[in-house]
């Protein structure tokens, strides 16, 4: 019954519970990113898929000086998959600017700004060792026959 209420309330656009539940669910996504900077790099989520490296580099610059705004792109379509990093100079910058960009407007969506997580190396499967496949480069696929990939 509740659920039916707050979709209606959604549906006809009556301002203040749709506050209400605008402001709980900020106030659980503040909560998810009070985990402490080590390093001056952050992770930007909820970008457009119109926002470019530049735009991201003017709307962080104000926060201190900035080595990079990278918008993550899709090899084959060219455009943004909707996240990006930026890179301070220092710590206490980069603090300044996720405190100062956490949950703003970024090209009409809500950005969310969390401290970035390291790269983990995935390991390397080992060679194969199939038999011709390993000398000549052909392997052999069970359903078509012969096949050069």
């Amino acid at each position: 019954m509740a659920f039916a209420s707050a979709f209606r309330r959604i549906l006809t656009g009556s301002s203040s519970p749709s506050l209400t539940v605008r402001s709980q669910f900020n106030s659980i996504r503040l909560n998810s990113t009070l985990a402490t900077l080590t390093a001056p790099k952050l992770f930007v989520s909820g970008l457009s898929r119109i926002t470019t490296n530049e735009n991201l580099y003017n709307a962080f610059a104000p926060f201190g000086r900035l080595l990079e705004a990278k918008v993550i792109t899709d090899r084959g379509s060219g455009r943004s998959k909707g996240f990006g990093f930026v890179t301070y100079e220092t710590v206490e910058e980069a603090e300044k600017a996720r405190e100062g960009m956490n949950a703003k407007y970024l090209d009409g969506w809500v950005i969310f700004v969390d401290p970035a997580k390291p790269r983990e190396a995935l390991p390397r499967p080992p060679p194969r060792q199939d038999g011709p496949a390993a000398t000549t480069g052909f392997t052999t696929n069970k359903t078509v026959g012969w096949s050069g990939f």
